[in-house]
């Protein structure tokens, strides 16, 4: 049965008691991330820069800590400022931001930039409404910056929060329907004093204890508040709508090489992988599979299923040619609006993974 979160089940007193025990335990058990500064510098008056909380957040949206930490390092150490990031070449952007996923990510990453930069003279928004009002920046990322790095009381809620408070409140509704429920609950015990600080122990308790399975309920700081622990349900929730099977689709990507060269072509500016580099491909998309016609006539080495690569909506087969001859004459491809690559240099090309993978089975077969 769900609990509702009303204010006779989380009033005040209640509140203050999971923030407390939560955040007494962040205080010795903060994650040590390169975003991030320890509990006791925050206590000690040092700020956190919202730059830096900002990329950290767009980064991890739908991506583990693991595979963003190497791309934040390199973003801050190559752009250390939204004033550098904005005035960055988009291509260049793209390029750095490649194999992280979710390229759409990256081009708002630049408006927004850009938007900081301009219109607000490269200062962040400081609170949750003027956050939301930035170029792709949703309701989570602007709650967890006005939090983290604005100390603002703002319900923080990703996928672990989520996981942590549906069963901290028992709430059996299933997702998505759930979502305003739970917003209200975290919303509650959302402390006035540290809320950054509560906003990513939340973060980390969902990352390192309360997990998706087995969760660790014996060393859990809040176990003594969690109803669903209490009812011998919490690896049950929260409860998640089955999953739909993913459509399958097929394509091909062309190599085309040439003294040493192969043509890249940059993807247009919106949809699938937009504004990427890639290899030419055939049209394939998540409503339909490619048409296999080759850009140009000659003869083609067709490797079958080169590739495979699973994309949020579909799942796609790759298949890979290679040119083969007779010469090419660099002129006849010039409708493609390539540009030539030296394919000894292809790992700085920024090809979005599934073109980098088609890439190395080419060069494997060369």
């Amino acid at each position: 049965m769900s609990v509702e979160c009303r204010d006779a089940i989380v009033d005040e007193p209640v509140g203050s008691a999971i923030s407390s025990a939560l955040l007494a335990h962040y205080d010795v058990h903060a994650r040590d991330l390169p975003w991030r500064i320890s509990p006791a510098a925050r206590r000690a008056g040092a700020g956190l820069d919202p730059y830096r909380v900002w990329l950290s957040e767009v980064m991890l949206q739908q991506t583990t800590v693991a595979a963003v930490t190497g791309y934040f390092q390199r973003f801050t150490d190559r752009w250390p400022t939204v004033e550098a990031l904005a005035a960055a070449p988009e291509e260049d952007v793209l390029a750095a931001w490649a194999g992280l996923g979710y390229y759409a990510r990256a081009r708002n990453l630049i408006a927004c930039a850009r938007a900081v930069a301009g219109a607000h003279g490269g200062q962040f928004p400081q609170t949750e409404a003027g956050l939301l009002a930035l170029p792709g920046v949703g309701d989570y990322t602007a709650a967890a910056i006005a939090a983290i790095a604005f100390d603002e009381p703002a319900a923080v809620v990703d996928a672990n929060v989520e996981r942590v408070v549906a069963r901290l409140f028992a709430i059996a509704t299933p997702l998505p329907a759930a979502r305003p429920e739970i917003r209200t609950c975290t919303a509650r015990i959302t402390p006035r004093e540290r809320p950054g600080d509560f906003a990513q122990a939340m973060m980390d308790l969902g990352a390192t204890i309360c997990t998706v399975r087995n969760p660790s309920c014996l060393i859990c700081p809040l176990a003594s508040h969690c109803a669903a622990r209490a009812a011998g349900m919490a690896e049950a929730l929260p409860i998640k709508p089955p999953r739909k099977a993913k459509p399958q689709r097929t394509g091909t990507a062309w190599w085309i090489e040439l003294d040493g060269q192969v043509l890249l072509v940059q993807r247009p500016g919106k949809g699938m992988l937009g504004g990427m580099r890639a290899l030419p491909d055939d049209g394939w998309s998540a409503r339909a599979d490619g048409h296999a016609e080759p850009p140009v006539t000659g003869q083609w080495q067709v490797i079958e299923a080169a590739v495979g690569h699973v994309f949020t909506h579909f799942s796609l087969e790759l298949a890979l040619a290679l040119y083969r001859g007779p010469q090419i004459d660099k002129v006849a491809i010039e409708n493609l609006n390539g540009i030539w690559w030296p394919v000894e240099q292809i790992a700085e090309a920024g090809l979005p993974t599934l073109f980098a993978k088609a890439a190395t089975v080419a060069i494997q077969h060369r």
